[in-house]
């Protein structure tokens, strides 16, 4: 269940409101059968922005160390090589686009989009997404109290995001990153990229993958975007057609 609290948007730190950009043409008109996009198992066309191989080539499927597995991600491993753990990209790939079909969903309602990562490596990849798409990104130490008690940390009633998009669940090797439990506590939907030595339950909607390399980030970030981005121009265009008729 989304949550919408008030009519404006909150800014603190690196949570910002960003500008919009050109948004990518439509390839398919809207038919008849496209009318009722809760009717439609892929109404915006998420499963044509990746394949499997393109996951592979990003290195999508290494984890961490046996060592580090979790016990929630045994379910998502294809094998093991030379001690390190091996995702399935077969069950990733089905995970991803549930994830940026529901991700297409939010933005086509014009709900608050809001990318989440603590890695100081890809942090500024992640900000620059969240630029390009019109949303926002928090990427700096997370204040206790954001979500779950915006009133005081804002200084007054605040809309909440619709969706956490995080490109990592961890804030450090062990640590789970405290916006999940707190959009877990608000009822705020998520989607999550977990590694090998991630939890996955608190997660709406993980996606099992690989979470700090570069190759991986960078495709993740590129493919969210477009999701985003395919939801907010088919709004557009709907609204365009609904004023002319």
């Amino acid at each position: 269940m989304l949550l919408k609290v008030l009519k404006y948007r909150f800014n603190l730190g690196s949570i910002r409101l960003l500008s919009t950009v050109a948004l990518p043409e439509q390839t398919e008109p809207a038919s008849d059968k496209e009318k009722n996009v809760l009717n439609h198992p892929d109404y915006f066309g998420v499963h044509r922005l990746f394949t499997v191989e393109d996951l592979f080539i990003a290195k999508v499927h290494l984890g961490h160390k046996e060592g580090t597995l979790h016990d929630n991600m045994k379910g998502y491993l294809y094998g093991s090589r030379l001690g390190h753990c091996i995702l399935d990209l077969d069950k990733t790939a089905e995970y991803l686009r549930l994830a940026l079909n529901i991700t297409a969903h939010v933005a086509y309602r014009d709900g608050i989009i809001l990318f989440i990562n603590r890695s100081p490596q890809n942090g500024h990849m992640v900000d620059k997404t969240a630029i390009e798409c019109g949303e926002y990104s928090h990427t700096r130490f997370w204040r206790s109290g954001i979500f779950t008690n915006s009133k005081v940390q804002f200084g007054a009633v605040t809309r909440l995001p619709d969706l956490c998009i995080f490109i990592n669940t961890l804030n450090t090797v062990l640590d789970m990153h405290p916006a999940v439990k707190d959009s877990a506590k608000m009822s705020i939907p998520t989607v999550g990229i977990v590694d090998t030595n991630c939890n996955p339950n608190l997660i709406t909607y993980p996606v099992p993958g690989n979470d700090d390399t570069p190759s991986a980030i960078e495709l993740y970030c590129k493919l969210f975007k477009n999701a985003i981005l395919l939801g907010k121009a088919r709004r557009k265009e709907n609204n365009h057609e609904n004023e002319k008729s």
